[in-house]
Parts: C-alpha cells; sequence; structure tokens
C-alpha cells in the first residue's frame, strides 16, 4: 500500500493515531469538510454523502482509477469496484458489494456508481453494450416504481434490490437478476407528514401529455387524489416529468413493447383512482351495518378502463364471500371494513405490478443455462430506519440490516483470521459485539419473534395485536436486548416513551421501540377472495395475470405464507448467497437530517460510526498489525532508504525489505515477516518510514536536479561552441568567395579592355576613320527609340493625382525623362482644365489663392482644403434686412458671415456682420442691422494673422483714409482662411495690387493716436477648446491666449 503525498487527514483509518472514536469522527469531519467524502478501513470503504455534485466522476476518473492499484490513489469508490471487477476476471473469483447504511445515507447512489464503473471498463460490442445498456437502464425503471421522499431523503429506497451482474470468462457483461425484497406497500395508501408516495404516481400526472392522461381518465393536479399527500407534490432537484420521460424510455431499451407499457401506465392509474372511490353507511333490511359506494363515477372509470363489470367490482368492494367445502356465506362490510378491502386491494396490486415488473427486466436481461459465467452481486437495500412510529415494515428492514452486519462482522473477523494463519502470524483474538443474540432473537424457528407471530396468525380464537404483544412479554421477560412495558414494571423501571401496545429490541444501530398494531394484519397480507377473482376477470391481461388465484379452476382453500415468513426464507437465501462470494464493504454515512451540503452533525455521525462498528472494524484490522503489504511492492516503494538495496537489488525481495529495516534500525517487535508479506504493528513505524522516503526523494530531487542543470550547462557549451566554429567557417569561407569574385571580374575585365584594344589595333585599318562615330550614333538612337517606345507603353494614367513616372533605364536620359514627366504633367493639367465649368475653375481659383497666401503658414489651412468656399454663412437670401443693405453698395456679396470685434481698449468682444464686396468691408450691428462702418478696399494697408488654427486676423487701414483715422481693427471669424483670400482677390482686382499679408504671433494695431502691442500665445494642451481668451496688460498691450 502506498500513501498519497498531500492527502487530507488519514485516507486510511487503519494508520490512525490515536485510535478512538473522538480522532475517527474528527478525521471523517475533516476530509468531509475538504470534499474527500471516502475513506478506507483496509479494504473496507467507509462513503460519507455530501449531498451535492462533486466533480470526481466520469469517464476520466474511470480510466485513472482502471490502471492503478487500490491503495495509489486518493480513497474512491471506483477504487472499490476496480478491485471487486479484476478480482471477478483474473482471479475467477465471484464477488459481491454489500452497500450499507442508514436511510439517506446516499447507497442508492453508490449501487448506480459500481454500475456505471464496470459498465465502462469491461469488454465492447453491440451485444455487449446492449446488455449493458439493459443493465443500466433498469434503475430509473426501479427507481419510480420503488422510490419515494421520506422525512430523510428525497429519492429513499423502499424496497430492497439484490442484482447479480452475470459475465463471461473475457469479463464481459451477459445479463443479470435482480432480486427484490419487501416493497413497503402500506406507503401506497398512507404516507407520513412532509413524504410522498412512489415517485410513478407524479411522475405519470406531471410528465404525461393530454391525450394520456385522457385515456387513463385522470387529472393533471395531484391535490386530487386521497392517495397522495396533499402537503407534498415536489421535491428540490428532481423533474417529475422528464423523469417520466427517462423511465419510458428506459422501459423501452429494457424491452417492454408498447402494448406492455400502456398496461402498466393503466393498472398505476387504478391504484391511484382506487384511493378517490368513497364508501357510505348503508344498512340491510335486518339493520346490519352494511356499506356501498358514494359515487359510483369511479367504480366506472375504473372498470372501462380496465375493463371490468363495475358492478361486481363494487359488490367484491362492499361485501365478501366465506367458502368452505359445503357452503358459501356472503357477508356485508360495513364502512370500515370496506376501506379496509379497498387499501389492501391498492396494495396488493401495486405489489405484484412492482413484482412483475422486476420479473419482466429479468425476462430481457436473463443468461441462457448452457454458458459459464462469473457473477457479481450488486447489494442495494433499505438501511436501518428509527422513525417515531416504526411499524412492521421498520421490524423486517432492522431485521434485514442485522443479518447484514452479522455477515459483515463473520467475514472480516474470518478473512482477518485466514490471512495470519495463511502468512504464519499469531492471532489475537479481538473482542467485538456479536449480534448473532438479536438474530436469533427475531428468527428463531420456534421461539423467534417472527416465529410468534406466525403463531399467532394462525392459531383459532380470538387474534390480535395485544395477545401478541402479551405473548411475547411472557416469552422474552428476561432476555437483555428486548423491553416492553410489562417488563419495566416487573424491574421498576419508569419510562414515559415506551407506550402499552410497544415493544422495544435493542439492536446493533440502537434501540428500536415498535408499535405492534397492524402487526397481525401486515403479517398475514390477506386479500378477500372476491377482490382477486373480480380482478382476474379483467380484460386488461397485465391485470389478469396478477390476480392466478382468481381463476376458479386454481382456487386453493390452503392459506398463503405469511409476509414475515416470505422475508424470512428471502433473507436466509441471500444470506447464502452473500457466503458463496467474495464480499467487498461500502459503509454509507448520513453526516446530517436535513440533506444540506457542507454540515457535519457531530452527534449523527456518531451514532452511525457506533452501530456500523467503525472503531471496532479499525481494531480487527489492527489487532495484529495496522499495515501489511507484498515484500516486492514494499522493496519497490522504500528500497531508496538503503544504500544496499538502491539504485539497484539482485537479491530476493525479502532479503531486501530485511536489509532496509535493519539499516534503519525498527524494531523486531513492531514488524514482523511472513511467508509473502511484511506485517507493522504500529501505524507510527509506517509514517517514519514515509517521512523517511520523502527526505530521501528531497535528496535525490536535488541531485538529479544538481546532474540534469550541469548536463545542460554542458550541451549549451558545446553546443555553442559548435556553432561558433560553423559561423566562423562559413563566414571566412564566404569573404574568400566574394574576394576571388572581385579579382576574378576584374582580371575579365581587364581582359575584355585589352582584347578591344588589340582588335582595333588590327582592324582600324579596315574601316573608315568615322565608323566608331556612326556605329555610336545608331547604337544611341536605338536605345533612345526604345526607351520612347517603351515609355510609350508604360505611361501612367490621366489622373493629375498620380504621381507615378517610369524610371530612366539608363542615366543618360535622365534629364529627358524629367522633362518628359513635366511635359506629361502640364498636358494632364490642361486637359484636366479644360473639362472644368467656369464654376469650377474660380472654385480651383479661389483654393489656388488660399495655398498661396496660407499653406505650410498656418496650421488652420489643411483643414480647409477639403471644405468649398461658401460664401453666406448668415442666410443673406432670406434675410430682408441685410439684402437692403446689399442693395445699397455696389458689386455683389462675396462673402457674408458673423465675426467678432475685439475692443481695443478692454479686450471685450462684440459681435458683427461682416459683407465682402468687391469694393468694401462692411460691418453692420448684429442686433440693429445697421451698418456700422464702410471700409473701402483701397484704404486696407495689409493684413496681420497668427499661425496657430484660431481665426484672429488685424486689418491695418491706411491712415490717410476717413475710416483709418479711427484705427485699425481686430476681428475673429471661424472662416478666416476663405474671408481673406477673397479679400486678396478682391484687392488685387480692384486696385491692381497685392494685399500685404503678415504671419506672426506679435504685431501692432493702431489705435487712434496709439499702438496697442497684441500678442498670442498657445494656451495648456488640455484646455484648447477652440475660444479666445483676450487678456489687457497695461495701455498699450494686449494678450490673447489660443
Amino acid at each position: 500500500m502506498t500513501l498519497v503525498e498531500g492527502s487530507i487527514g488519514v485516507e486510511d483509518l487503519v494508520l490512525l493515531e490515536p485510535l478512538e472514536q473522538e480522532s475517527l469522527l474528527k478525521n471523517l469531519r475533516l476530509r468531509f469538510e475538504n470534499k474527500e467524502i471516502y475513506t478506507y478501513i483496509g479494504n473496507v470503504l467507509v462513503s460519507v454523502n455530501p449531498y451535492q455534485q462533486l466533480s470526481i466522476y466520469g469517464s476520466e476518473f474511470i480510466a485513472k482509477y482502471q490502471n492503478y492499484t487500490f491503495y495509489e490513489l486518493k480513497p474512491h469508490i471506483y477504487a472499490l469496484a476496480n478491485v471487486a471487477y479484476q478480482s471477478l476476471r483474473f482471479q475467477d473469483q465471484d464477488q459481491c458489494i454489500l452497500i450499507t447504511g442508514e436511510s439517506g445515507a446516499g447507497k442508492t447512489e453508490a449501487s448506480k456508481l459500481v454500475m456505471s464503473y464496470v459498465a465502462a471498463v469491461c469488454g465492447k460490442g453491440e451485444q455487449v453494450n446492449s446488455v449493458k445498456e439493459q443493465l443500466l437502464q433498469s434503475n430509473p425503471v426501479l427507481e419510480a416504481f420503488g422510490n419515494a421522499k421520506t422525512i430523510r431523503n428525497n429519492n429513499s429506497s423502499r424496497f430492497g434490490k439484490y442484482m447479480d451482474i452475470e459475465f463471461d470468462f473475457k469479463g464481459s457483461p451477459l445479463g443479470g437478476v435482480i432480486t427484490n425484497y419487501l416493497l413497503e406497500k402500506s406507503r401506497v395508501v398512507k404516507q407520513l407528514k412532509g413524504e410522498r408516495n412512489f415517485h410513478i404516481f407524479y411522475q405519470l400526472l406531471a410528465g404525461a401529455d393530454a391525450q394520456l392522461l385522457k385515456a387513463l381518465k385522470l387529472e393533471k393536479e395531484a391535490s386530487g387524489y386521497a392517495y397522495l399527500n396533499k402537503d407534498v407534490s415536489g421535491v428540490d432537484g428532481m423533474g417529475d416529468a422528464s423523469n417520466f420521460k427517462a423511465m419510458q424510455n428506459a422501459m423501452t431499451v429494457i424491452g417492454f413493447s408498447e402494448e406492455e407499457i400502456r398496461q402498466v401506465l393503466e393498472v398505476t392509474a387504478l391504484v391511484l383512482k382506487l384511493g378517490n372511490v368513497e364508501l357510505s353507511d348503508e344498512f340491510q333490511a335486518n339493520g346490519t351495518p352494511a356499506s356501498g359506494i358514494s359515487d359510483g363515477r369511479g367504480v366506472r372509470e375504473i372498470s372501462e378502463m380496465v375493463g371490468l363489470n363495475s358492478e361486481e367490482l363494487e359488490r367484491a368492494l362492499c361485501s365478501r364471500t366465506m367458502e368452505t367445502a359445503k357452503e358459501k356465506v356472503v357477508t356485508a362490510l360495513n364502512v370500515i371494513q370496506a376501506q379496509y378491502a379497498r387499501d389492501a386491494l391498492a396494495k396488493n396490486i401495486y405489489s405484484r405490478l412492482f413484482n412483475w415488473i422486476v420479473k419482466r427486466i429479468n425476462e430481457s436481461i436473463k443468461v441462457g443455462t448452457g454458458e459459464k459465467k462469473k457473477v457479481m452481486g450488486v447489494l442495494d437495500i433499505y438501511g436501518f430506519e428509527i422513525l417515531e412510529e416504526n411499524s412492521f415494515e421498520q421490524f423486517v428492514i432492522n431485521y434485514c440490516n442485522e443479518k447484514l452486519q452479522q455477515v459483515f462482522i463473520e467475514i472480516t473477523l474470518k478473512e482477518e483470521q485466514e490471512e495470519y494463519e495463511r502468512e504464519g502470524i499469531p492471532w489475537e483474538k479481538v473482542d467485538y459485539f456479536d449480534n448473532g443474540i438479536i438474530c436469533n432473537l427475531i428468527e428463531h424457528n420456534q421461539r423467534g419473534i417472527l416465529a410468534m407471530l406466525d403463531e399467532e396468525c394462525l392459531r383459532p380464537g380470538v387474534v390480535s395485536d395485544s395477545t401478541f404483544l402479551a405473548k411475547l412479554n411472557q416469552l422474552f421477560h428476561k432476555h437483555a436486548y428486548y423491553e416492553s412495558k410489562v417488563t419495566q414494571n416487573a424491574q421498576r423501571q419508569y419510562d414515559h416513551s415506551m407506550g402499552l401496545s410497544c415493544f422495544r429490541i435493542c439492536h446493533y444501530a440502537g434501540k428500536v421501540t415498535y408499535n405492534v398494531n397492524s402487526f397481525i394484519d401486515k403479517n398475514n397480507d390477506l386479500l378477500f377472495r372476491d377482490l382477486s377473482q373480480a380482478m382476474w376477470k379483467a380484460q386488461n391481461s397485465l391485470l389478469r395475470s396478477l390476480f392466478p388465484e382468481g381463476d376458479p379452476k386454481q382456487a386453493s382453500l390452503k392459506r398463503p405464507p405469511t409476509a414475515g415468513a416470505q422475508f424470512k426464507s428471502s433473507v436466509a437465501i441471500l444470506m447464502k448467497s452473500l457466503y458463496s462470494k467474495n464480499p467487498n464493504y461500502i459503509r454509507c454515512i448520513k453526516p446530517n437530517e436535513h440533506q444540506q451540503p457542507g454540515r457535519f452533525s457531530w452527534e449523527l455521525v456518531a451514532t452511525q460510526a457506533q452501530y456500523l462498528g467503525l472503531l471496532e472494524n479499525v481494531r480487527v484490522r489492527r489487532a495484529g498489525y495496522a499495515f501489511r503489504q507484498g515484500y516486492g511492492s514494499f522493496l519497490e516503494r522504500y528500497r531508496l532508504l538503503s544504500r544496499t538495496t538502491w539504485p539497484h537489488w539482485n537479491g530476493g525481495d525479502r532479503e531486501g525489505v530485511e536489509k532496509i529495516l535493519w539499516e534503519l534500525s525498527r524494531s523486531s517487535e513492531d514488524v514482523t515477516f511472513g511467508k509473502t508479506k511484511i506485517f507493522i504493528k504500529s501505524p507510527k513505524t509506517l509514517f517514519y518510514l514515509e517521512e523517511q522516503r520523502r527526505l530521501r526523494i528531497q535528496q535525490l530531487a536535488t541531485l538529479i536536479q544538481k546532474i540534469y542543470r550541469g548536463w545542460r550547462c554542458r550541451i549549451h557549451y558545446q553546443q555553442m561552441r559548435k556553432s561558433q566554429i560553423l559561423i566562423s567557417s562559413w563566414f571566412r569561407g564566404n569573404r574568400q568567395k566574394k574576394r576571388y569574385g572581385k579579382i576574378k571580374a576584374s582580371v575579365l575585365l581587364i581582359q575584355a579592355f585589352v582584347r578591344g584594344w588589340k582588335a582595333r589595333k588590327d582592324y582600324r585599318k579596315y574601316f573608315r576613320s568615322g565608323a566608331a562615330l556612326t556605329l555610336a550614333d545608331f547604337i544611341y538612337k536605338s536605345i533612345a527609340q526604345k526607351f520612347l517606345l517603351g515609355l510609350k507603353n508604360n505611361l501612367p494614367s490621366t489622373n493629375i493625382l498620380d504621381k507615378r513616372w517610369p524610371a530612366a533605364p539608363y542615366k543618360c536620359f535622365n534629364t529627358a525623362n524629367q522633362e518628359l514627366r513635366r511635359l506629361f504633367h502640364q498636358w494632364k493639367c490642361k486637359k484636366f482644365w479644360d473639362q472644368l465649368s467656369p464654376k469650377q475653375v474660380e472654385i480651383l481659383r479661389e483654393k489656388l489663392c488660399a495655398s498661396e497666401l496660407f499653406k505650410g503658414k498656418k496650421a488652420a489651412y489643411p483643414q480647409s482644403v477639403p471644405i468649398p468656399f461658401r460664401g453666406d454663412y448668415i442666410g443673406l437670401q432670406e434675410n430682408p434686412k441685410l439684402q437692403k443693405l446689399k442693395s445699397t453698395e455696389h458689386g455683389p456679396v462675396l462673402v457674408a458671415e458673423t465675426v467678432k470685434k475685439v475692443n481695443r481698449g478692454d479686450g471685450k468682444t462684440s459681435s458683427r456682420i461682416l459683407l465682402l464686396t468687391k469694393r468694401h468691408v462692411i460691418l453692420i450691428d448684429a442686433k440693429k442691422y445697421q451698418a456700422k462702418t464702410v471700409i473701402g478696399l483701397e484704404s486696407v494697408a495689409g493684413v496681420s494673422v497668427t499661425s496657430f488654427t484660431d481665426g484672429l486676423f488685424c486689418l491695418h487701414l491706411s491712415e490717410i483714409s476717413s475710416v483709418g483715422s479711427k484705427g485699425d481693427f481686430l476681428l475673429v471669424s471661424e472662416h478666416v482662411i476663405e474671408l481673406l483670400s477673397q479679400m486678396y482677390r478682391s484687392v488685387l482686382d480692384t486696385t491692381q495690387r497685392q494685399l500685404p499679408f503678415t504671419v506672426t504671433e506679435q504685431f501692432s494695431v493702431r489705435f487712434k493716436e496709439s499702438n496697442v502691442a497684441v500678442k498670442v500665445i498657445q494656451g495648456p494642451p488640455g484646455n484648447r477648446n477652440g475660444k479666445l481668451s483676450f487678456k489687457k496688460k497695461g495701455n498699450s498691450s494686449l494678450e490673447v491666449t489660443v
């Protein structure tokens, strides 16, 4: 066995120190709080129900546990299932997996996990997959018909199930056999507060479509049925509608025909509707109490659905025929008796339907008799129950759990003793509680409680539950594990919790008080012959087959066996089957009563740990030795602790183990050597070995790292050295190649020149003296012709924006090529110009003027290039007042916009409308629409603008003009590029002079007889919102912030 490093708590309780109840519970709680729900006791698995979905299941984990032995990974139910399957497959041992625990401890889920693991790891193939699917799909069907919500568990199994899965010699499943035990059929007619009836009733109502409900004569609301608890209809986390679909699909996969499924649902609906048959008091002619049907509708619907005669069914419910060998006597039933008969019929129909479903599943999954097979049994049976009111059902359930506990104790001790004897180790007896005396109290053939119950049911005379209890008190008044009010009074004990009609048994799981009311009736489990005969006459073949005793030809006066006797016989057969197989145990524990995840109830778990005998199981495992392992596995794990056995050992496994322990100086009293295994008494020794192994692994890891790092550095150095040598050799070779190439090219050039010179010298006398010039001129012209033809074929597009031009093939053509490029561009421009309208020409001229004035000088210019000049920005045509002002001036208005005039005295601004004509600049009051100033263009001496993106500009006027005497104008325009461009062209056209433009951030503005220095500065980057800020500094300075 190996211990998983970094584990939470102790994974195997055999190694727990100190071995006490408190430390055991603390360890379980620590692992539970960290979502480690599985813990080992040797080869026994303890499972704590987490009440939530954990991500520790599925194909990934199945593959993981399939490839490792039992103790190599964390405790898991897959590990136990793998051990059972591998033992069955390779050791040819029949296996059984016993899943025990309280109701709500997770036994059903554990059985499904075991089956899903076995299905995943066994063989493949179409037939094998079909068998596996049938085995797995039996769970939804049996859960629907056999499980119910109880106070302790939302999906509690209300029957016992033992499934034998049969395999061939290869380990592939062939089929199986399911055995069911004691369905809690009393739940059909009555449930405790907060509980539900069997799931199938709610699934049928929630999942069936309207057509099916109509055929079954059912209503969708569960509250309308007397057999269903009206307080609880739904269960959190459980979808009844989806589960109904899953159940139908599962029945189809198993092999149920559509007709069989329909008949099963009809019989289920029949049970549900029987509860709504109301019975009322009636009296016969002689005054004898009788009973009748209050509303015949329910009986008629039942009769129509399954093909019964409604009058015969009503007669069977309200009367009883007593038949002897000589005569028949018909007796009317009063209301209480009729209700008992109705409920007994409902319980029997449902119980027999459940048995038929199990039988039908077995027919689908059964294996041929001629095949040799191996068997794995999975037992999922109801857990030990201690309720507020415990009746006959709880009595037999707890009896079955007593027998399972007896099997666990006997087989566990037997296995331990056999292993010690097999290994030659002395066995020390361990004291443990043997519950055989309790089993004997219940099942003894002559003096057991079940025998007394059968005797009381069969004896003539007045028989009641009270007489049965009196017989028990008389027989067991001195028994140590039996108590009642009578025995307590005899011993002068007072216990207010013990009723007069109760007795108490001290089970292994604790004391349970049983109420004997209805023990006789439930044990007799009688159904009136009239009802059996009525059901046998049904046209529904399934319902008819459930009551073979109703056939008059097979009628028998022999009394059927009692429920207790049948269950006792079934348990005996189960025990015989379990003893014949190798057992594997899963002990399920419920952490709290409220099904809440993460909540650990100390008292509840302590009680379960006590009656499950976990501490005794650990003590049995540790009676001789807490730890055992084969010599080979032990040597493989711990051989690194000895210099003799590490890294190589050539001797035997036992000698190697002895050498390791001798070098570690471990006490011989704590270690014993068996024939094939080593046995260690104290867990401290194992922990010491693990700690030494951990330290040794750290040392070896450090050594490995050191050697690896050195090796990696050497390899890296060698690779770098090889690379440097290779690079150097390639570099030197390449350099020599280049040098050789240059020398070769020079030699060839010299040779060519020499050969040319010699040729010219030899042949000069044969040619005219001007032949060279003629040839050169011809060659040049040919090259020029080739150049021009090539240029013709590769001319770029006629788009004036296309700047592409082919490069000259020879340097001698560079000047000509540039001239041709210029001419081609001018031709494209001329062609483009000829295509333009006069208006487009005028727009281009305006843009050209703006470009000459501002390109590369003012930051606002690039933004104005794509925007056409509009001229009118104030709606001049729509404003009659401005039209009137316009009409008084000469020439058209070139620009009309709103500007801001800056007061040179205080820096404040005021709005003005500016009109630019061919001869004047007019400033108009924006409010009164009156001309304030008219400036002739001949009076404008110059313009100053800044290089920023602002619209500030200054009109410098000549002093000799009438307007100029007042001083210059400082204005702000949003279209300064357009305004000044148009002004420049107007001045040029009017006065035949160029208007001086100055781009500067500092200029002087004339104000009457004085000058004001204007300084424009750039504001902080974050404050650029497009506004200008004017600040007067003294009398002769104005600072403008952009």
